[in-house]
């Protein structure tokens, strides 16, 4: 057989890596014995891969181009080294190459995001507020400044895996020898220990600490809403950057308005009296409850009209005194009246309703009995 490892790949003598990758993933994905079990094309798998095995190490491609011997006393069904993270890049696109691996892993790695719930009045929610929060995350060691060494001392090389991470391992196979690659147990992946680990954070490089922020919390917020703070989460392991903070909503109920999206509903009770013969009642708006809105020149109350024979369920809708949204705008007021019948007369108030009944000829009222409306698929169906 050829034992030019170009002429074996199909490629150039002055092929860049990528090529030369390129073109043993296409043979690979042709030769694998998973797809293509005819026993010559065995033998064929061989050859591509050891002469990948010679192009994609600069040293064995160097000596081989000086007119070495590139397969080292490789003869068809001898079996040839080869990593089995490079059949693996053939077919899923990986990056590796023989005797590259993965390296040794940061231990500098992003922290995690980090949630926490703050409650506020419903004013403060429409309006906006700025609050100071305690917040107990992970920071950065202070004694060792993130290293995860003590002072005075720093990580040293593994020496189990000479700082790679990576410890190879090979097992005998019908393909010749297969060697995987897996991370240094004693470095944990690493590639360095650190053999006199800080004594503040143990060796992470990072300690728990409680702190003080300011939030501002914008106008129009509602419960759930959740307002982030990049970079304000845990610190990460070897002192890595922050992960962000998200602070989540919940809106107290009030004693007065109830909230509809960006609408409020409040509710007012009048005599029977007032309703019949109109009135007039001054009402608080929300601004009322920010701080020195008083003193602000912002209107705290408002007068609102009721006219005479008001029925109770009606509702007046005054636009703009509702919320603002988060995108601009403002919803309404709905205010819903609800008249009240008196429970007890005394003998002056019964004589009195009674000779308005008798005026208005509603002495024995029969009342009024309206047939339920149908929907509108039982008007379209007769239902």
């Amino acid at each position: 057989m050829p034992q030019d490892p170009y002429e074996l790949l199909g490629v150039a003598r002055d092929a860049d890596a990528d090529t030369i990758k390129k073109a043993y993933r296409k043979l690979a994905r042709q030769l694998h014995p998973d797809v293509n079990p005819d026993p010559a094309t065995q033998d064929r798998f061989k050859e591509v891969t050891a002469a990948y095995e010679v192009l994609s190490d600069p040293q064995k491609r160097a000596a081989f181009d000086r007119g070495g011997d590139a397969f080292g006393g490789f003869a068809g069904g001898q079996g040839a080294g080869f990593s089995f993270t490079d059949i693996m890049d053939a077919f899923f696109g990986g990056q590796g190459g023989p005797g590259a691996g993965r390296g040794p892993r940061s231990r500098v790695r992003r922290g995690q995001d980090a949630l926490i719930r703050v409650e506020i009045e419903l004013a403060e929610a429409a309006f906006g507020v700025s609050q100071e929060l305690k917040v107990d995350t992970a920071v950065v060691c202070t004694t060792c400044h993130g290293d995860g060494a003590a002072p005075g001392s720093h990580p040293v090389p593994c020496e189990t895996c000479r700082g790679q991470g990576e410890v190879a391992h090979v097992q005998r196979s019908f393909l010749g020898e297969v060697r995987t690659l897996r991370p240094c147990a004693a470095c944990r992946g690493f590639g360095t220990i650190i053999p006199d680990p800080c004594r503040e954070c143990s060796g992470d490089g990072r300690v728990r600490s409680r702190r003080t922020l300011t939030i501002k919390i914008p106008a129009g917020v509602d419960t759930g809403t959740r307002v982030q703070l990049a970079e304000e989460g845990e610190v990460g392991p070897g002192g890595g950057p922050a992960g962000d903070l998200y602070v989540e909503i919940h809106v107290a109920p009030h004693e007065t308005f109830t909230r509809h999206g960006n609408d409020l509903h409040c509710t007012v009770t009048l005599p029977m009296t007032a309703a019949a013969l109109g009135t007039t009642l001054t009402l608080p708006t929300l601004e009322a409850d920010v701080e020195d809105g008083a003193g602000s020149g912002v209107e705290t109350s408002f007068e609102l009209e009721v006219p005479a024979g008001t029925q109770s369920g009606a509702e007046t809708v005054l636009r703009g005194r509702g919320v603002p949204g988060l995108r601009g705008g403002r919803g309404d007021l709905v205010v819903t009246t609800i008249v009240e019948t008196p429970g007890r007369l005394d003998a002056r108030q019964e004589e009195l309703l009674r000779e308005l009944a008798r005026l208005r000829d509603e002495e024995r009222p029969t009342g009024q009995v309206k047939a339920q409306q149908k929907s509108v698929f039982g008007r379209l169906f007769g239902h």
